[in-house]
């Protein structure tokens, strides 16, 4: 599933192809998606995108005629803007090609107007993604991990008192209200390098840092080797952001998918255990899991890679799957 990383790999993505690209006609969306259709009456416009979180939000901001060749703004328009926020869920992305044919599983489709006409599609295998046509970052979300570090942890450390600090660290660690953009892969290799277990209390991990934070000059400091858990939620997004490429997906792979799993340490790994937490997501730890953990223990199948063989002509096929 791509988390924080891929989505900032995605808007930086956008930002990229549609530098000094003027977009123009009616917004295709396609027959199956349940999402809502975009209605944006300017002919002419250009296309930016940011990242918070789990979320890209893209403007889409008018260009009168005047400003079409040099993407200039002029004094007598003032532009209009809409943004669309979206949600990747398990398989979302963009992608940039030419308009001759649109790709499957392409959902909503921005066309430019040079030729060769391009389009900008959100693709989704499985269409868990959504998007908000004129919305700003969800509200039930909170500071991102990688951009807003400070009102991340402040989010954090200033709501222990909330009953949902009570469940194991690894299972809060997937709440977006206080870990935005924190998904399985991460939680995993945060909790790997630390060598925490899993399944211990979010509050057992959490408290010790607000006591070192404390201005009180007679309250006892806990020193810390390195960076702490917080700090790590957002040290470790940034790695993956440095590697380049898109990062986490499975599905279409290439060069960049095996720099990533390179660089895990953890999650998916053979020489690694797993099991399915209270919310039936899998995940992946070395040592003991925690006296949090589930009593029914269910362990997933790990990514492995076999050989089929075709009858009729006999040559193989190398087909891949992907438990998680």
């Amino acid at each position: 599933m791509p988390e924080g990383p891929e989505l900032h790999l995605s808007s930086r993505f956008v930002n990229l192809v549609c530098k000094n690209r003027i977009f123009g006609g009616q917004i295709i969306k396609s027959d199956v998606s349940r999402q809502p259709v975009v209605e944006w009456e300017a002919p002419h416009y250009t296309i930016s995108a940011e990242s918070r979180g789990k979320e890209v939000k893209l403007t889409l901001t008018s260009q009168s005629d005047a400003q079409n060749d040099r993407l200039q703004t002029t004094s007598n328009e003032k532009p209009r803007t809409l943004n669309i926020v979206f949600q990747f869920g398990m398989s979302g992305k963009f992608d940039f090609y030419e308009a001759g044919e649109l790709m499957k599983h392409a959902h909503l489709n921005f066309f430019t107007v040079d030729e060769p006409k391009m389009v900008l599609s959100f693709v989704d295998y499985r269409r868990f993604g959504k998007w908000q046509v004129g919305a700003d970052w969800s509200e039930e979300r909170g500071p991102c991990v990688l951009f807003e570090y400070p009102k991340f942890r402040e989010n954090v450390l200033n709501n222990l008192n909330k009953p949902l600090f009570n469940r194991s660290i690894c299972e809060v660690m997937l709440n977006q209200q206080y870990f935005n953009g924190i998904g399985n892969y991460l939680r995993a290799e945060i909790l790997y390098r630390l060598k925490i277990p899993p399944f211990v209390s979010a509050r057992s991990v959490l408290e010790p840092l607000v006591a070192n934070i404390a201005d009180d000059t007679d309250q006892p400091k806990i020193k810390i080797e390195g960076p702490d858990f917080l700090h790590l939620c957002h040290l470790v997004p940034l790695e993956v952001i440095n590697l380049g490429g898109t990062g986490y997906d499975p599905v279409k792979g290439g060069e960049s998918y095996s720099a990533f799993e390179k660089w895990l340490q953890c999650y998916c790994k053979p020489n690694m255990k797993n099991m399915a937490d209270h919310n039936k997501r899998t995940i992946w730890y070395s040592g003991q899991a925690g006296p949090m953990a589930p009593t029914e223990v269910k362990v997933r199948g790990k990514k492995q890679s076999r050989k089929k063989i075709k009858k009729e002509d006999q040559s193989e096929v190398k087909v891949t799957y992907f438990y998680f």
